[in-house]
């Protein structure tokens, strides 16, 4: 049996919890945007200083809302 990739779970976690269909789809562009700031390395292999690196950048290079 196949293990369900990423992306996979977090839409079934979505779907169960009766998000709408944009909720969905800005979860997933902001997961794919986080795993590509840090050179398609898998988010399990991350830990604080990758989130913490990614935010900063989008603070301070994209200047993106905190409550974004």
């Amino acid at each position: 049996m196949q293990k369900k990739r990423l992306l996979d779970i977090v839409r079934d976690k979505i779907c169960f919890k009766y998000y709408s269909f944009s909720i969905e789809r800005t979860y997933i562009y902001w997961i794919k945007y986080f795993i590509l700031f840090h050179d398609k390395k898998y988010p399990i292999e991350m830990g604080e200083n990758e989130i913490e690196s990614f935010l900063t950048h989008l603070a301070v290079e994209k200047k993106i809302s905190l409550t974004t």
